[in-house]
């Protein structure tokens, strides 16, 4: 029983390359065939029936082939990485998978891909503002894929400006973010860290770097107060005495003689 199980578990993925790969060449032929005999504005009934019949099937194959294409390589990625990795692959194939599906349709129903192309454009660069942070997570996900700086179990340990230095063991990988577990719990770290992270791994019977301490603002400075209560004030080296007051001198006015009496001369006395 155990053999047949093993038997089929081989055959699945040989089954999935087969199913996938003759969806696909029919989808190619569907394809050709409508670009070729099929037409829907001004033409007749045949070129119109043509068009239409080559979409459906397009649409039946492609979608056949995508769904078994997927599973296949995501399969095959599973067996030679982890599967983490095999869902990335797996989700990327699926997307890319649908996008060139739509376009060949659009190209069998006739429709202009010129303004198309355009309007994708400009989304497309709408959509990268928007989720730069997420993309930037998904190809950092496949570049390790293929990178593979640590697999699943793994001792590591990471050196971030963003994280510090972590020793962690990897839990799992996914499409945005890498599972670990720290001497503090499980934590998630986003794949653009990690792609821009050194990594490394830890020998047995290395002990573990501990986590870093969680951040916390620094306590405020003491305010400066004087002390009024009995305290004398000590005057600050830079201020200066205030200069004594002068008393006033008169000086006499030009021209003119002052006598011991303090009467002018000529001034009668008795």
């Amino acid at each position: 029983m155990s053999k047949g199980v093993t038997s089929g578990s081989k055959h699945t993925l040989k089954t999935e390359w087969l199913l996938g790969s003759t969806s696909g060449v029919l989808a190619l032929a569907a394809l050709g065939l409508g670009r070729a005999f099929g037409k829907i504005q001004h033409s007749s009934l045949h070129q119109k029936l043509y068009a239409w019949a080559a979409a459906v099937v397009l649409i039946i194959t492609g979608v056949y082939a995508i769904v078994h294409l997927s599973r296949a390589i995501g399969r095959l990625v599973t067996r030679q990485s982890n599967q983490g990795a095999g869902a990335t692959i797996r989700l990327v194939t699926y997307g890319l998978g649908y996008v060139v599906l739509i376009i060949a349709l659009l190209a069998v129903l006739g429709v202009s891909l010129d303004h198309l192309l355009i309007g994708a454009g400009v989304a497309g660069i709408i959509l990268g503002v928007a989720a730069q942070q997420s993309l930037g997570n998904v190809f950092a996900a496949i570049v390790m894929l293929f990178a593979r700086p640590f697999v699943v179990g793994d001792n590591i340990r990471i050196r971030s400006g963003v994280t510090g230095v972590l020793d962690v063991k990897v839990l799992g990988i996914g499409l945005t973010y890498v599972t670990v577990m720290t001497d503090d719990g499980i934590l998630r770290v986003p794949n653009s860290i990690l792609l821009g992270a050194g990594i490394g791994h830890l020998k047995p019977g290395v002990k573990p770097v501990p986590s870093p301490e969680p951040w916390s603002a620094p306590a405020p400075a003491p305010s400066p107060s004087n002390h009024a209560h009995g305290n004398d004030v000590t005057p600050s080296p830079t201020s200066t005495p205030a200069a004594a007051p002068q008393p006033p001198t008169s000086s006499p006015a030009s021209g003119q003689d002052t006598s011991e009496t303090g009467l002018a001369p000529g001034t009668p006395t008795l």
